[in-house]
């Protein structure tokens, strides 16, 4: 297996910064309790405050597989479809 880095990006439609919030950090606990989760943390950009940034690490891309596939995953997609304005996610691996 070899390890893989995500960043993923959601930025919110103005107004719902807060509720868009509420719910990814109702992501947190259940993905870091998910097989092949090593990192799992949400922040919000300073300059931007719609825009949300998770940066995660994943023991294998099957891993992450999962995960997308994941009831909370799911859920969260069709909770929040009508409160982002972007979503944009990227699978990269360490170099140094």
């Amino acid at each position: 297996m070899s390890e893989i880095a995500v960043v993923a990006i959601s930025v919110a439609k103005p107004g719902y910064e807060e509720q868009l919030r509420q719910v990814l950090e109702g992501l947190v606990g259940p993905t870091r309790k998910e097989q092949g989760a090593l990192q799992y943390d949400l922040h919000r950009d300073v300059q931007e405050p719609r825009r949300f940034v998770f940066v995660e690490r994943w023991e294998s891309r099957e891993a992450l597989a999962a995960h997308a596939q994941s009831a909370h995953i799911t859920a969260y997609r069709k909770a929040v479809a009508d409160w982002v304005e972007h979503a944009e996610v990227r699978v990269v691996s360490k170099i140094v």
